[in-house]
């Protein structure tokens, strides 16, 4: 697999393929290793795995010939994809650059990686995009944005969304908090049974190590994520005030709801021990809606109509209306037609709009922009009156 977090690219019907070496002793595959994707050949005999490719980047598929000659596709965090051959040593040579043109009428910057220790010494693995010219020296609003899955990773590969929000003045935060794949069987599954939970505690931890650093503004913090992201962001509005806004996408509110609707069943005891009509109260203590009481920051919900992996009415759904009615200040943007793969291969055009909603939302928010579209137009005195 990959290190796309919630972002692939539109995906096609065609499963990536394995390939035999010529002398049929080893099989070439790509597998994850903390945030990034190496090429691998892996032993018939021994099942020893040893990386081909190597650096900071993501090998994203790659073809094997009789002679085993190696061409990658290969993205980095400033470039989508281009094509590499790779030598028996590992030497990548580039035979493709198809965005030439248009990366130089951009300034993309590759993000800086951080690596900081959790509350209870875990080590946590990140990214820090920053705005083009950036300066040490100012204050910056920060989206922390939360992979979903929740077994999945963030790492060294292109992702529009975070250069596209950096270029809007933002500092994005993406980490892999405990439960993301690329660093182990045990660091994944830690959160069998507790998501969501300490996985929170490490998102706060890379967020507390950003304001540490100085160019942070801590009046303006916001945080977004889609599926488990999505969790995960509402888990975080329910449980601390420090985020200006929030944006919730896909997500999943009250889990012992989603038992019931998700085409994601839990015939087998996965995440949670028993069914909801067996242990309601797991089900309540790990659901946001539970604590919908919290919520003070601004949250959007962003959703699709057939997204039946978290349906909506197990959702966002039920925090809006729960938030309006707290009259707290909220929103919600259903996409028609939208499946749970809106940001991924969703029509081009709900994925342009779905970004603006999430930008123009922070921008409200966090920036003082205005975005009427957002905003509660109070009766009057004429249109308030009873029907006769």
């Amino acid at each position: 697999s990959s290190v796309f977090g919630d972002n692939a690219a539109p995906r096609g019907g065609r499963a990536r393929s394995l390939y035999w070496s010529s002398d049929g002793r080893s099989l070439f595959d790509t597998g994850e290793k903390q945030g990034r994707t190496p090429l691998v050949r892996v032993d018939a005999q021994s099942g020893k795995v040893t990386e081909v490719t190597h650096g900071d980047q993501a090998v994203l598929d790659f073809s094997v010939n009789s002679n085993n000659a190696i061409v990658t596709l290969v993205s980095t965090p400033v470039e989508v994809g281009d094509l590499f051959t790779v030598s028996a040593d590992g030497t990548q040579t580039r035979i493709t650059d198809f965005n030439q043109k248009l990366w130089s009428q951009l300034n993309l910057t590759s993000p800086e990686e951080i690596n900081y220790t959790s509350f209870d010494g875990k080590h946590i693995q990140g990214w820090i995009q920053k705005p083009p010219d950036f300066d040490p020296h100012k204050k910056y609003p920060l989206i922390l944005n939360i992979h979903g899955g929740p077994h999945a990773a963030y790492g060294w590969v292109f992702d529009h969304e975070f250069q596209w929000m950096a270029a809007k003045g933002y500092v994005v935060l993406y980490p892999n908090p405990r439960g993301s794949t690329s660093y182990g069987q045990d660091f994944g599954n830690i959160i069998q049974y507790h998501y969501p939970g300490d996985d929170y505690r490490d998102l706060m931890a890379g967020v507390d190590e950003l304001l540490k650093r100085g160019y942070i503004d801590e009046k303006k913090l916001g945080v977004t994520g889609g599926s488990g992201g999505g969790v995960l962001t509402d888990w975080t509005i329910t449980h601390t005030d420090r985020f200006a806004a929030a944006v919730s996408q896909r997500d999943i509110s009250n889990w012992a709801s989603w038992w019931y609707t998700a085409d994601f069943t839990l015939f087998q005891p996965n995440w949670f021990k028993a069914p909801p009509f067996e242990d309601p109260q797991d089900y309540n203590n790990r659901s946001s809606i539970t604590f919908v009481k919290n919520i003070h920051t601004p949250v959007l919900f962003v959703l699709g109509q057939s997204d039946y992996r978290t349906p909506p009415d197990s959702g966002g759904e039920q925090l809006f209306r729960a938030l309006k009615y707290l009259k707290r200040p909220t929103a919600m943007v259903v996409f028609p037609r939208e499946s749970h793969e809106l940001s991924r291969s969703g029509e081009p055009w709900h994925r342009i709009e779905r970004l603006d909603h999430i930008v123009g939302w922070f921008d409200k928010w966090m920036m003082g922009v205005p975005h009427p579209e957002y905003d509660i137009n109070p009766p009057t005195a004429a249109n308030a009156s009873s029907p006769d």
